[in-house]
């Protein structure tokens, strides 16, 4: 099963949120946040599996990305999309046992929620980042590491290039095919990337979409430098070549092999497996 079984929106205070859902309507709910560049459509492969064991999955396109709404604030920051998060909760009627679970941005955010004592959300699962909070070597345990240091910024130099005002917008398309490519390598991204071009269809939504980049260097980010204090679960593809997977079994992530940063789509029974085996 691919598509969705419901689809509507609600409203947030600074704009609308397209859903999709898969699962009973009464059943626990997961609430399945994705990442750049994404859509909600990543969830496609994943949420039948925790479907078919009772859960209620929702999927919302994240602010900037079509069908939802570009926010009136202009607030990309962490702290927003922890607070989309939170909001999410009470409007898709969420209770004691709902469960946060998010990719590459909806990692940080599910990360920066966990963090946060108050947290709505019984349980949080990561994949793809990890907390930045858990991923410092010391200097007593840097030997491992050294190799990933030195790649690493060679692996995020999107994130500078995101950060140009001007410069990703109109090469948006070509950005993402080139960071699919190279992430996991060997996926075919073929159907992911025309949903991608349906939700960031022209330079307002390119810029909104960058605009989380941007928005790391302003005081907004502080939830995502917290240490989570809620149970977490982190998983991390073996393959992933946008983060170096050492930097993952450094924060204690579970990896899954065979997969590259796009692990829900390359191994949506394994990631499942993982997740109903934590909530259970």
């Amino acid at each position: 099963m691919t598509d969705p079984e419901r689809e509507h929106d609600v409203r947030l205070p600074s704009h609308q949120v397209r859903v999709l859902e898969w699962g009973p309507p009464e059943g626990p709910l997961v609430l399945a946040l994705h990442g750049f560049p994404d859509t909600a459509l990543t969830w496609r492969r994943v949420a039948p599996l925790l479907a078919d064991a009772g859960w209620r999955v929702a999927a919302p396109y994240l602010r900037g990305y079509a069908p939802s709404g570009i926010p009136a604030d202009g607030d990309y920051s962490v702290r927003a999309l922890a607070a989309d998060a939170v909001g999410l909760h009470e409007l898709l009627n969420g209770d004691e046992r709902t469960v946060l679970v998010g990719h590459d941005w909806g990692a940080i955010t599910t990360n920066a929620v966990a963090s946060d004592p108050t947290s709505p959300y019984a349980k949080h699962v990561a994949l793809s980042v990890p907390p930045f909070s858990r991923m410092n070597p010391t200097r007593r345990t840097l030997g491992p590491w050294a190799g990933a240091l030195v790649r690493q910024p060679l692996r995020s130099w999107y994130i500078a290039y995101n950060q140009v005002p001007g410069l990703a917008e109109p090469s948006f398309d070509q950005l993402a095919a080139r960071l699919w490519r190279s992430w996991s390598p060997g996926y075919d991204a073929t159907e992911d990337l025309a949903r991608l071009r349906e939700s960031v269809p022209d330079h307002e939504h390119a810029r909104a979409v960058v605009s989380y980049y941007r928005a790391l260097l302003g005081p907004g980010v502080t939830p995502a430098l917290a240490e989570p204090v809620r149970p977490l679960l982190l998983l991390h593809g073996t393959d992933d070549r946008c983060l170096d997977p050492r930097f993952a079994r450094l924060a204690g992530a579970t990896t899954i092999g065979g997969a590259g940063h796009f692990v829900q789509l390359e191994q949506p029974q394994r990631v499942a497996a993982s997740i109903l085996s934590f909530l259970a």
